[in-house]
């Protein structure tokens, strides 16, 4: 019951979130050109030497296999990158952050006890902490691995990478700029806007991430639970039913005792 009203907060917040993360995304969709690609730091594809992962999972167990699923296709994908690379591990939630510091895995920030009180301002630091990173050249590509809510029943694993920024050109996009039906003048400047837009869509894209995630361990945790609560009621009617059948046999067991017993004191008189 309360994983079900935890759950229900987190789609009311995720339904809410995902109109303005696609008009953001079809915003830079449109301000995105080959010189951007090229010049701005946030889009030019760099030699991977160093790579760091965001791993977000959960905050405690009794949710089934979220965490140990998670855990595991994280390991195995950063495991598949070539020894000469570089790695950083950036683990959100506690189950995430044990699991990779009991490891020695090279940890350079862990992020846990979050989920307890999510809030945007958690999202900020970590976005504002990965693009400090970046730009700095400690990092030349940033990669998210995150359970991504799809229902109740269902969640899915998305390994994806969140430096160097990358928007997927629409096809819509493109045949309105090649006919010239869309035609769009900025105010201020393309790069003025770039410079501002950038740095917020990829705090809302950690923000949307994170409540991806805890979405998907609300729902692994309702179902986990419900799952356990119905093993529970089957175990309680087995036993139940087995301790009857052992009550009926010690009582036949008793009256045949008595009977016998009575039979033979009667052939004895």
């Amino acid at each position: 019951m309360v994983a079900a009203a935890k759950l229900r907060r987190a789609q009311e917040m995720i339904f809410a979130t995902r109109p303005y993360a696609r008009k953001l995304q079809e915003v830079l969709t449109h301000l995105i050109d080959e010189t951007t690609v090229e010049t701005n730091p946030f889009f030019h594809q760099r030699t991977v030497h160093k790579v760091a992962f965001v791993v977000i999972a959960g905050e405690r167990g009794l949710c089934g296999a979220f965490n140990s699923n998670i855990l595991r296709e994280a390991t195995e994908h950063i495991n598949s990158y070539d020894s000469n690379v570089e790695v950083s591990i950036i683990p959100v939630g506690k189950k995430a952050v044990d699991y990779f510091v009991k490891r020695n895995y090279p940890v350079v920030a862990s992020y846990p006890g979050i989920f307890d009180s999510l809030q945007f301002h958690h999202a900020k630091v970590i976005g504002d902490f990965l693009v400090q990173q970046y730009l700095a050249g400690d990092f030349d590509k940033v990669e998210v691995i995150y359970n991504e809510f799809k229902s109740v029943l269902q969640q899915r694993i998305v390994v994806e990478q969140f430096l160097p920024f990358y928007v997927p050109r629409q096809p819509e996009v493109e045949s309105k700029k090649i006919s010239g039906t869309a035609n769009y003048i900025f105010e201020p400047s393309h790069n003025e806007i770039l410079s501002l837009l950038v740095p917020r869509h990829l705090n809302y894209h950690i923000w949307r991430m994170l409540l991806e995630s805890a979405t998907a361990e609300q729902g692994a945790r309702m179902t986990a639970m419900n799952n356990a609560t119905e093993n529970a009621s089957e175990l309680m009617t087995l036993l139940t039913l087995t301790y009857n059948k052992t009550r009926q046999a010690g009582i036949t067991t008793e009256l045949l005792e008595i009977v016998s017993g009575a039979e033979a004191l009667q052939n004895a008189g």
